[in-house]
């Protein structure tokens, strides 16, 4: 395990039920932890032998640390988003065709069984001609997820990109997920992607945008999400068809579908891994590969001017200190347009823009 703070804690629960946890990588050692503790990856791998390394430290690191796990021999689970840039999947990509490693992402909305099941059902044409897939966020982060670490909401950290930002981290899944629905998770499979990013709080990367991606089988899939709700509400990645529409919660793993609603499991990407590594006939349930398509919208996003501030009078205040956040005026609203007529937030004339 590199990196057991955060979300880290959660991949230390899976490494010991799926696995053996041999060694822990973190600068800052946990508690209560039964097994060595190194100050670096680099560190844990000259004195322990291991199979499997997960990475889930902060996003800048992941290419220079999932390359030192592959080059030692381990295969690699990396927590999303894998790369920052295109150069960086160039990269890591040839490193993983040099060593023969796997590489799992840790988009744990492609292990769902309601993702998988929407999918095989919209290529077997069960909604129709589809007229596009979008996808909400309507979530509310507070100061304090800002001011967690250093590189949390930065487009760049002494130069390295970063690209910490609504649609690349917290609601990346999805992208992703939306993506994977249109089977187009390929580098090749996006024809253009249209970026319209702002932001309420006083960071570099954006925090309420709407992003638009065409894809080469010529879907229009809209993005449209936000931290700066009024409340917290499920991601939703919703499907138009001319025979009706698909609604997938992939957190809750429930899938709405014109016959009625249903609730299904999902499998564990770490579990999944080791599977694979003990019979290569196991698929990955999210192959590095298959987070090209996304990694050309995180370039898009990274490339893209910086977010417009959204001005005062569409921003209303709340909490104190590490509780303060901003809340965007009816941005439930302007989300749920843009989501039904796969329209930029700019198209629709949203007071902010």
């Amino acid at each position: 395990m590199a990196g057991v703070h955060g979300h880290g804690a959660t991949h230390v629960r899976d490494a010991r039920l799926y696995g053996d946890l041999v060694a822990i990588a973190d600068p800052r050692p946990p508690e209560d932890i039964d097994v060595p503790v190194y100050p670096s990856l680099g560190e844990l791998l000259a004195a322990t032998e291991v199979d499997v390394v997960v990475i889930s430290t902060p996003i800048q690191t992941h290419v220079p640390l999932a390359e030192l796990a592959m080059r030692a021999g381990a295969d690699v689970l990396l927590e999303k988003p894998p790369t920052a840039s295109m150069a960086e999947f160039d990269h890591l990509s040839r490193v993983i065709e040099e060593t023969g490693r796997a590489c799992q992402v840790g988009f744990q909305a492609q292990a769902s069984a309601a993702t998988l099941q929407l999918a095989q059902l919209l290529a077997g044409g069960v909604l129709g001609e589809i007229r596009g897939i979008s996808a909400t966020g309507k979530w509310l982060r507070k100061a304090g997820y800002f001011d967690r670490a250093p590189w949390a909401g930065r487009r760049t950290l002494n130069g390295v990109a970063v690209v910490d930002g609504a649609v690349t981290n917290p609601l990346a899944h999805s992208t992703a997920a939306a993506l994977l629905l249109d089977g187009s998770t390929g580098v090749d499979d996006i024809r253009s992607v249209e970026t319209d990013l702002f932001r309420a709080n006083d960071i570099e990367s954006d925090d309420t945008s709407t992003v638009r991606i065409t894809t080469t089988r010529g879907t229009s899939i809209l993005i449209a999400v936000t931290l700066c709700a009024a409340d917290q509400a499920d991601p939703a990645v919703i499907v138009h068809g001319s025979e009706g529409r698909a609604v997938l919660n992939y957190t809750t793993d429930t899938l709405e579908l014109p016959d009625g609603r249903q609730t299904l499991g999902r499998g564990n990407l770490l579990q999944n891994l080791i599977a694979h590594r003990a019979d290569a006939a196991v698929p990955l349930y999210c192959s590095f590969a298959a987070t090209g398509g996304f990694t050309r919208v995180v370039e898009a996003i990274r490339l893209a001017d910086e977010p417009a501030v959204i001005p005062d009078a569409c921003v209303r205040w709340e909490g104190e200190g590490a509780e303060r956040h901003p809340i965007v005026r009816d941005v439930e609203k302007w989300i749920d347009r843009a989501s039904d007529e796969l329209a930029l937030f700019r198209e629709l004339g949203a007071p902010w823009v």
